[in-house]
């Protein structure tokens, strides 16, 4: 297949049983600890809403899978969700398919979208050195306006934080392997985004007073990477109806976007 073909590929159905156990083991990859009991108990278990995302992580490898370009040299870079109703332990089936794919001339952005009962995602996928194949480009992006927060948050990131997140279902070398890190221009081994975007929308939730497992919806932005071992610095600025969020090491910012908090049904 090419990229040309890729737009609108149906991905199909795909069905995954998860337990408490594995809740409770995403729970403690982005961080949770004893104070949430809820998320890492089985008695009286509330599970993440963030865990969709990587539920539906299949959908981005079945469509590496089609031979259009190479998986494992392609980098997330955006993730959206909407909840549509609380995850429980047990089966969730799912769909998907690829939605648009865009041609940056020197890169390519390939759009894959999950949805199920439970909830929607989206997966953004950045292919570099990959381009200029003769399909049309994004539209321009406003900027959004410099974060002025009114909370703020510090996270810190294991050592073996992107070893532990792995097994939660990603298992892409970059995260793992520093020889495939290095050779995509990396320092070493990185955080896995839904990672980051996990500890962000769980810390974040402190911001507004809110369960994090009351996330409604989230628009993040993926900008550079995170290297196990550091300080994650969460700043987060209330507006209206969102919560615009920002996660940062060392002042460069890792992930920007929104998360709305309203308990679901």
């Amino acid at each position: 297949m090419q990229l040309a073909d890729l737009a609108d590929h149906d991905l199909g159905t795909h069905e995954v049983m998860f337990t408490a156990d594995d809740a409770i083991l995403y729970a403690l990859a982005v961080g949770a600890g004893s104070a949430d009991l809820d998320l890492i108990h089985e008695q009286e278990l509330r599970v993440l809403p963030t865990y969709g995302c990587a539920l539906g992580l299949w959908a981005v490898e079945a469509a590496g899978e089609l031979g259009a370009y190479d998986r494992t040299r392609s980098l997330h870079v955006g993730q959206t969700l909407r909840v549509n109703k609380a995850l429980s332990p047990g089966r969730v089936t799912m769909n998907g398919r690829v939605g648009q794919v865009f041609d940056k001339e020197r890169l390519t952005i390939v759009e894959i979208l999950v949805s199920s009962e439970c909830f929607d995602a989206g997966y953004t996928i950045l292919l570099p050195g990959v381009g200029g194949w003769g399909g049309e480009p994004p539209a321009p992006s406003e900027r959004a306006a410099p974060l002025e927060p009114t909370w703020t948050t510090s996270v810190p990131v294991g050592a073996t934080a992107a070893a532990l997140y792995r097994l939660t279902g990603d298992k892409h070398p970059v995260h793992i392997e520093d020889a495939v890190a290095r050779s995509m221009g990396l320092d070493g081994v990185i955080l896995h985004g839904l990672a980051t975007m996990g500890m962000a929308a769980r810390c974040a939730a402190g911001a507004v007073a809110a369960h994090p497992c009351d996330l409604a919806s989230a628009d993040i932005r993926l900008a550079n990477p995170v290297y196990p071992g550091c300080e994650l610095d969460v700043a987060v600025e209330p507006d209206g109806a969102s919560t615009r969020c920002e996660a940062s090491v060392d002042g460069v910012v890792a992930l920007g976007g929104t998360l709305n908090y309203s308990a679901p049904v």
